[in-house]
């Protein structure tokens, strides 16, 4: 595989991401470049940076920019938009709810400009998940959605209430803006009577194994919520469910698109890509801890039951 690299040439692969250097789904992405014959310290060079905060974007945006990598992989939408906005010619490898959506890509066939990457379904699979919510609380009539106030549309909340009426569950919403806002949010819910809370696809509060995250469980547990979420891995990490693509996985399929357009294809004309495959993670120890059963048939369809 290592035939269509350029011979001698060490290709410089910049970083703008919210996820730990030490990640798995960063160890899984260099993994995944390895197999595509990129191998740093040979002929892969990495530029940072981790662990980006949204406070830190913009800075971080100028510093990879300045480095002059060959392409730059970056992280959800908001640090996909500072990117674009320092460079109309390094080739960005983004992951996002939608991009297409967001206006960051022109369509998925041909997203046009210096943008393609990964298109996570999240506004769809979000109203899956919470559809798989109603199923594993029988009864509930007043469930949550936990929002990113910067980043979840209006529209799409909407869509989520009108979805869960036809099945008779009123949908309150809580917007965060913050990781302040958290706890102070899932009490609104548990005050207002929700039975159940819905967390929506952002990089807020849904990275697996992030503090946010951990935040989240905690909280649902003690207030004895249960909780669906957008990663598999995040009931792996103590959740109650969760539901679609593994992060990691995610994460290797961006980096065959990064091989492609570290070989010469333009980002411009390499189409974004969907997840394929999706897995629904049921964590029963977790559904023990706040005296929730969830039911019989829907754990049966689980692809991971931890016991």
């Amino acid at each position: 595989m290592a035939h269509a690299q350029e011979a001698g040439r060490t290709y410089r692969l910049g970083f703008l991401v919210p996820a730990a250097r030490t990640s798995a789904a960063i160890a899984a992405f260099i993994d995944e470049l390895r197999l595509g014959g990129l191998i740093e310290g040979q002929n892969l060079s990495v530029v940072g940076g981790f662990e980006v905060t949204p406070e830190q974007i913009a800075a971080g945006a100028a510093a990879v920019v300045k480095a002059a990598p060959d392409a730059i992989v970056c992280g959800p939408e908001i640090y996909a938009r500072a990117l674009q906005a320092a460079t109309r010619t390094i080739p960005l490898l983004s992951m996002s709810e939608d991009l297409v959506g967001a206006g960051l890509a022109a369509s998925l066939a041909k997203p046009g400009g210096n943008i393609t990457g990964i298109s996570l379904l999240s506004p769809e699979l979000d109203g899956k998940r919470q559809d798989i919510l109603i199923e594993a609380v029988p009864g509930a009539r007043r469930i949550a959605a936990l929002a990113d106030s910067a980043n979840t549309p209006e529209r799409h909340l909407h869509e989520l209430q009108e979805a869960a009426r036809s099945r008779r569950v009123e949908l309150l919403t809580f917007a965060v803006s913050s990781a302040e806002g958290i706890a102070r949010a899932l009490n609104n819910a548990k005050a207002q009577g929700a039975e159940a809370i819905n967390v929506l696809a952002t990089s807020l509060f849904s990275l697996p194994g992030s503090p946010n995250s951990r935040a989240i469980i905690e909280r649902a547990e003690q207030l004895r919520l249960p909780t669906i979420f957008q990663w598999p891995e995040t009931a792996e990490g103590g959740g109650l469910v969760g539901y679609g693509p593994r992060f990691t996985q995610i994460y290797r399929q961006r980096a065959r698109m990064t091989v492609k357009v570290l070989r010469g294809t333009k980002a411009a004309d390499l189409p974004v890509e969907q997840p394929t495959n999706f897995e629904l993670v049921i964590n029963l120890k977790t559904a023990k801890a706040i005296g929730h059963e969830v039911p019989a048939a829907l754990v049966l369809r689980a692809d991971t039951v931890i016991e």
